[in-house]
């Protein structure tokens, strides 16, 4: 599980490595292009259970950790679907994966 801190400390998210490269290859693009946006989450029960949600912004710091060493394989469908939700008026969330080759990303795209 890796962690993902923004502002130092207004949100400090634990989320599965994997999910989280995904999620920092969104992010980051977005923080190139100077472009901010809302990120969601679910809160853990041990952290009390609920949902979360903080606006990102470029120009405040956020940190990324991993707990394992190896960079996960980057399943491009996903990003083109995490971007999809980034740029919508709901904002980024970790969502499941799609399978590589579903054509998720095209759809979504189409369907709305």
């Amino acid at each position: 599980m890796g962690t993902l801190v923004y502002d130092g400390r207004s949100a400090v998210v634990t989320i599965e490595d994997r999910v989280l490269a995904h999620l920092r290859l969104v992010i980051l693009a977005k923080f190139r292009r100077q472009e901010s946006f809302s990120f969601n989450w679910v809160v853990g029960l041990a952290n009390g259970s609920g949902r979360g949600t903080v606006w990102l912004a470029p120009g405040i710091p956020v940190y990324f950790q991993f707990d394992g060493s190896k960079e996960p394989s980057i399943n491009k469908e996903w990003i083109d679907v995490l971007m999809l939700a980034a740029n919508s008026p709901n904002g980024l969330s970790p969502i499941p994966e799609p399978a590589p080759g579903s054509g998720e990303a095209v759809s979504t795209r189409v369907g709305g």
